[in-house]
């Protein structure tokens, strides 16, 4: 089983979580939504999938903020995550899906192992957190619903795909 647990303001990530659960398989991935759930669904899960919006200039989404010291309580070893981060690469160019890296970083500094890293290609931004040490992919699938929500659907199809062969070959 996979948990993809989110935090969502406007809807959209919270869209796009439901999407992906509906791409994996809803009895193979379950929802959790931050807010609700809070953190402790990381003990009973190895395989965990994150969505996370970008607020205003490069901050975290509210719901992620108010647990977000209580990350560092968890070891993540022996998991297995990915992530979503959502963006607007246009209107806060400088710090596109930067919540992404911000938690990427912190969870994989707790020994978390990570799949699902994607590719630049196709976006338009100054600067990221969530990009990898050669800055050819973002950390996780980078998505933006204001201002390239047509190209969502074949990104996140493509991107479970990517998930369900990485899951695969690691069991």
């Amino acid at each position: 089983m996979i948990a993809i647990i989110y935090g969502s303001t406007t809807g959209n990530t919270s869209d796009i979580a439901v999407k992906v659960q509906q791409h994996l398989g809803e009895d193979e991935a379950v929802l959790f939504d931050v807010k609700d759930t809070g953190l402790e669904v990381i003990d009973t899960f190895d395989k965990i999938i994150f969505a996370i919006p970008t607020w205003d200039y490069g901050e975290v989404q509210e719901d992620w903020e108010e647990i977000w010291d209580e990350i560092d309580s968890y070891d993540f070893s022996g998991k297995i995550t990915a992530y979503i981060g959502l963006g607007d690469q246009l209107g806060y160019s400088e710090w596109f899906v930067d919540a992404m890296g911000m938690l990427h970083n912190k969870i994989v500094a707790k020994g978390a192992s990570v799949i699902g890293h994607w590719p630049i290609e196709g976006y338009e931004f100054d600067h990221s957190v969530a990009l990898t040490e050669d800055r050819k992919c973002f950390v996780g699938l980078a998505l933006d619903e204001d201002t390239q929500r047509e190209m969502t659907d074949e990104r996140l199809s493509t991107w479970c795909e990517l998930i369900n062969l990485s899951l695969s070959t690691a069991a």
